[in-house]
């Protein structure tokens, strides 16, 4: 694989994305709007593996990681690139570096507007579309109905209550992902007749927080789960990433002051992605545009 690309004027060099300093990707991350602080990024190069793209007085023009989740199945994201590389190349450059790393894992990602075109040329297909919703938590939450079961805090040293259940509704075991995310997490269990049938996570990120990953078995439980940490985030920028257009969970989230920023697509390269079963669980809120 090509180690270094001359991109008409200038040539750039992939570098490993751990050899180059978090100041320089919130730069990058910055110039694109996205809104990854330093702590954001440190917490994903611990998750997952990447290059960076820089040229010979060491500037960064691109990025790209991929997420290894379980020994078959990666997610990719943080694909950047500054607009002067993307015109001459630079995107589909970084994701053959990646894709390589990659090797025969089954592959997944969230595909920007600017890159959808990109990612259908190297063979992935569409399966969703991921709505980015977030703005402020009013004081008071819209109504709910009761909730069936009982809410609770769980320990950090108890993530293995939801590990099964996480697994089951992503087909993939992430639990060396959620065990990285739980470090700053709350994390909030939902349970009936002594079984966990759900679980969602709140941390910092970027202007505010992130509520997700969700998992959950209906739209009544993931409105439980995800208001359980809005109630505590009044007057707070708060983000949730879900594949929910309509419903009683999408209308939670439109009512408590979460709009759509933002649309991207949920797109896969081998096996299918989203395999969604009757009245089991299923990921309504996302653990981050990269992670799913």
């Amino acid at each position: 694989m090509q180690k270094s690309v001359r991109l008409k004027s200038f040539e750039l060099v992939a570098r490993d994305i751990n050899d180059v300093d978090v100041e320089l990707l919130h730069a990058l991350s910055i110039s694109v709007r996205w809104p990854h602080r330093p702590k954001d990024w440190d917490l994903l190069r611990r998750a997952g593996h990447g290059i960076v793209a820089v040229d010979g007085i060491g500037r960064v023009f691109g990025s790209a990681m991929w997420f290894p989740q379980g020994d078959d199945f990666a997610t990719i994201g943080l694909v950047i690139t500054t607009p002067r590389a993307q015109a001459q190349g630079g995107g589909r450059w970084l994701m053959d570096q990646v894709l390589e790393q990659c090797g025969n894992r089954n592959l997944a990602l969230n595909a920007t507007h600017a890159a959808y075109s990109l990612y259908v040329s190297l063979g992935f297909t569409s399966e969703a579309i991921v709505y980015m919703r977030q703005g402020e938590i009013p004081q008071t939450l819209p109504a709910m109905p009761a909730v069936d079961g009982e809410l609770n805090e769980l320990p950090r040293d108890r993530l293995g209550e939801i590990t099964a259940l996480d697994t089951r509704a992503l087909g993939t075991n992430r639990a060396e992902l959620l065990a990285l995310l739980a470090e700053d997490a709350s994390i909030a269990t939902l349970s009936r007749n002594g079984a966990v049938v759900g679980y969602s996570m709140c941390r910092e990120f970027g202007r505010g927080f992130v509520i997700g990953p969700t998992v959950a078995r209906n739209d009544q439980d993931a409105v439980h789960l995800t208001a359980v940490h809005a109630k505590k985030l009044a007057g707070r920028f708060v983000r949730v990433d879900t594949r929910e257009r309509n419903g009683v969970f999408a209308e939670f989230l439109q009512q408590s002051g979460l709009e759509v920023a933002e649309t991207v697509t949920t797109m896969s390269k081998g096996r299918r992605f989203l395999n969604r079963e009757d009245g089991g669980p299923w990921v309504y809120g996302l653990a981050g545009h990269a992670l799913s």
